[in-house]
């Protein structure tokens, strides 16, 4: 037997599902689209449910089927007037649902859990006013009220924006209002990443797309989405908790069902784990991450604005790492499930590691982690990274194992590999 095939019975393989942020974008595309699409390795958990519910409520016909989820759309024409919208603590489902709902006849309402109801929708809303649109939030907050009919569109500009979701929610909608968007962005853009993600799922529906670099984007209303069958690569967002493992653990780890070159901004994470001494490697459908030695030590900073969803990973990382590691341009974290920045900064002080907020983002001390009773805050994020914690330092607890069915619902069974 070769060395090679030693080499690779030793490696843990391991599978995550499809990408949340693409399997939403592409609900919401197969949803306006005519006719049927079939989306193929979509992501089924607590914010996808979350979402297909409330297309459905519109008008979206939208079953299981072997490969996925089969999507019967409007056509861009929306029902359910008069419904109220619960949409969990979906975040991204909220904001999308918010333009939606706009393009239809008559009151709607969004809302979700205690959490959502705290995550700001406001620049959203005052775009859609400038629109015309009767609309109204809560201290820019959920619930939103909308009192719809149909959606002119225009030109619109946003500034210095906290969420991207922003952009998504208007530019999704684009070609099903009445004289198409034209959108100019100024300032600071955080998550630029995921407009990328949202444009190529546009386009790979039908739409056609002006765009000048990141600051300006034009959607006519001649290419409406058309229903088609649509591949959905696995979740970046979620292989970073066994890159994390692999990392720590010094042991090789292959996730399955992703690539080194991925439309997902969370790919970059890749990049931080080469800088700090791993070795990657990929082929079309994994990619491998391997350590032998200990973490680059010493002082380091990384902005991690498109890739705010990593700084949990990073955050556990850093624990173990002897040096400052400094995260930037990730201020917008404390608007996610949880305020991230603060939670991190308490749960990595329960496991004996000295971290602090600072405006835009966190200062972590490297040192030795200790035992540790772990609150997730309800938070999917902070529950995965310190499980990977867990398996270094014996003692480390998460609270509330059941949160990772936000994103991730086999998470425990592929990390029990590990």
């Amino acid at each position: 037997m070769s060395p090679e095939i030693n080499r690779q019975e030793r490696v843990l393989n391991l599978q995550v599902p499809g990408s949340k942020s693409l399997t939403q974008r592409a609900l919401m595309a197969a949803a306006l689209a005519g006719g049927e699409s079939y989306i193929r390795g979509a992501l089924i958990a607590e914010d996808t449910r979350h979402l297909m519910a409330g297309l459905q409520q519109l008008g979206a016909q939208i079953e299981p089927v072997a490969s996925g989820i089969k999507v019967t759309g409007t056509g861009g024409v929306i029902a359910g007037q008069g419904r109220e919208i619960f949409l969990g603590n979906n975040g991204t489902a909220l904001r999308f649902l918010t333009a939606l709902v706009c393009l239809g006849r008559g009151p709607y309402i969004l809302t979700g859990e205690p959490r959502l109801r705290e995550r700001p929708v406001g620049p959203l809303v005052d775009a859609l006013q400038e629109m015309g649109v009767e609309i109204t939030c809560r201290n820019n907050c959920p619930p939103v009220a909308v009192s719809a009919n149909g959606l002119k569109g225009g030109r619109i500009s946003l500034s210095n924006i906290e969420s991207s979701q922003y952009v998504s929610a208007l530019l999704m909608c684009g070609p099903y209002t009445a004289e198409g968007i034209e959108l100019s962005l100024t300032g600071n853009i955080v998550s630029a990443p995921y407009i990328d993600l949202t444009v190529g799922v546009m386009k790979d529906f039908g739409a056609k797309i002006l765009q000048r670099g990141r600051h300006f984007y034009r959607v006519g209303t001649q290419s409406v989405y058309t229903g088609r069958n649509y591949d959905v690569e696995g979740d970046a967002s979620s292989a970073s908790y066994f890159f994390l493992a692999a990392a720590l653990l010094k042991k090789p780890v292959r996730v399955c069902g992703i690539k080194l070159d991925s439309v997902q901004g969370d790919i970059g994470l890749l990049s931080i784990l080469e800088k700090l001494g791993c070795r990657i490697a990929g082929g079309e459908t994994w990619v491998e991450v391997s350590a032998t030695d200990d973490l680059v030590s010493g002082d380091m900073t990384f902005d991690m604005g498109n890739m705010p969803d990593m700084v949990p990973t990073v955050g556990v990382l850093a624990a173990y790492r002897a040096g400052r590691t400094t995260i930037t341009n990730v201020a917008h974290l404390r608007i996610k499930e949880s305020n991230r920045l603060a939670a991190m900064a308490a749960e990595l002080g329960r496991i004996g590691i000295i971290a602090s907020e600072r405006p835009d983002g966190l200062i972590i001390e490297g040192g030795t982690p200790r035992a540790a009773d772990i609150e997730t805050y309800n938070d999917h994020r902070i529950a995965m990274s310190f499980a990977v914690a867990g398996l270094v330092t014996p003692g480390i607890e998460i609270a509330d194992k059941k949160c990772v069915d936000k994103s991730f619902p086999g998470f425990w069974r592929e990390l029990a590999k590990i």
